[in-house]
């Protein structure tokens, strides 16, 4: 099924999503990757507030390259997510919502998505010049220091994006194998 979803997402919103659901998200997101993530959990850490209001937030694993004349940002795909498993149960647990990457997330990230009612969402790998047409703002809200692995946010308009794992235990991963299994 095709959705237009404008963000924050919400945990009823989460509800609504479906495994294999293709969406097309508009409005405000962040941007983090590993070094960013593991800054945030240093922050926690020490018992400090994260620099980001993280209720309801989406968060796009991505490192953009720099951007050409006129454009807010550069070639913006997604990067593997599995190197922020070990951070992103805190966060679902914090109120993250939604996360966007590549590739399988561990049996601790699909539980908390379940219990947090979150969503974790694929973009397509080796599209990020296409990606990053579907985004028309971009700015740097902290960790400047970490160059391309800084903290964005960004503002996107139809950014397409497929539910990988829904709240109810659906996983993209396995259900597709199983029925291409069963194609065969």
């Amino acid at each position: 099924m095709d959705r237009q979803i404008n963000l924050p997402i919400t945990a009823d919103i989460a509800e609504s999503l479906t495994s294999g659901d293709y969406v097309y998200l508009s409005g405000e997101m962040y941007v983090a990757r590993d070094a960013a993530h593991k800054r945030m959990m240093e922050v926690l850490e020490k018992g400090e507030t994260l620099p980001i209001d993280i209720e309801n937030a989406t968060i796009y694993y991505m490192g953009p390259s720099p951007a050409r004349q006129g454009r807010p940002i550069g070639s913006a795909g997604p990067t593997t997510a599995s190197r922020m498993d070990k951070y992103a149960p805190t966060l679902l647990d914090l109120g993250e919502k939604a996360m966007i990457g590549k590739g399988k997330r561990t049996k601790e990230v699909l539980d908390a998505i379940v219990r947090n009612k979150a969503v974790y969402f694929a973009a397509v790998g080796g599209a990020g010049a296409l990606l990053s047409k579907c985004i028309t703002a971009s700015e740097v809200v902290c960790y400047d220091d970490l160059g391309a692995e800084a903290i964005r946010k960004i503002t996107v308009k139809d950014f397409p994006v497929i539910v990988v794992a829904d709240c109810h235990g659906n996983n993209l991963y396995e259900t597709a194998i199983l029925q291409y299994c069963k194609n065969s």
